[in-house]
């Protein structure tokens, strides 16, 4: 180690041994919010939408004309096997029972699911597995993804989120369609997962 080097050093050291550390107190206040009651549907909706995601905001009985305008004319669509049938109309559907292959998956046209949760705060759609969910390579397979999120799945923040879920339950974060970025921060969408994204929030 040079002179100059051990110079700097001691004196930092000396500094510090007369600076005793002092106790820093983290506050645990920030968030004031309850973990029960109706989320903030303008703000999941706003949030969402700067993720690239598309927005639509329907009431229930629109879900089907809505799903079936963001198909192509003559597509094939993959849904769980319990989504509702009303959700899809008269689509081209392709059930997930008996699990269908990846190559069955990525040749659909898009897939339409439910979720567990919407996060207004971050713009966060979360699955869990559970009813209209179907397993996670429903989701992450096809190139498109229509997920249906009913005003009252929304919540403020991502503590009440989780006060909803299921810990042990197969949990999936999506905000927005799949990006990356490479080290000159140029974009690319869809490597891992849906390139689009549409967010169908029925508000009935």
């Amino acid at each position: 180690m040079s002179d100059a080097k051990t110079e700097v050093l001691g004196r930092i050291r000396r500094a510090l041994e007369s600076a005793p550390p002092k106790t820093v107190v983290v506050p645990r206040d920030y968030d004031h919010a309850p973990l029960h009651g109706p989320g903030d549907v303008d703000r999941f909706a706003e949030t969402v939408g700067e993720y690239r995601a598309r927005v639509w905001r329907v009431s229930a009985e629109a879900v089907p004309t809505t799903v079936a305008g963001l198909v192509p004319r003559g597509g094939r669509v993959v849904v769980p096997a319990d989504l509702p049938a009303a959700w899809v109309g008269d689509l081209d559907v392709m059930r997930d029972e008996p699990a269908l292959a990846p190559a069955a998956l990525d040749a659909a046209d898009a897939v339409v699911t439910g979720c567990a949760v919407g996060i207004a705060a971050t713009g966060t759609i979360v699955l869990d597995g559970g009813t209209g969910q179907g397993r996670r390579a429903v989701t992450l397979v096809p190139d498109h993804h229509i997920c249906i999120v009913g005003a009252g799945q929304i919540v403020d923040t991502v503590p009440q989120a989780f006060a909803r879920l299921d810990p042990v339950r197969p949990l999936t974060f999506i905000s927005g369609p799949s990006a990356t970025s490479d080290i000159e921060l140029d974009r690319v969408e869809g490597v891992h997962g849906p390139r689009t994204l549409d967010v169908v929030i029925t508000e009935d």
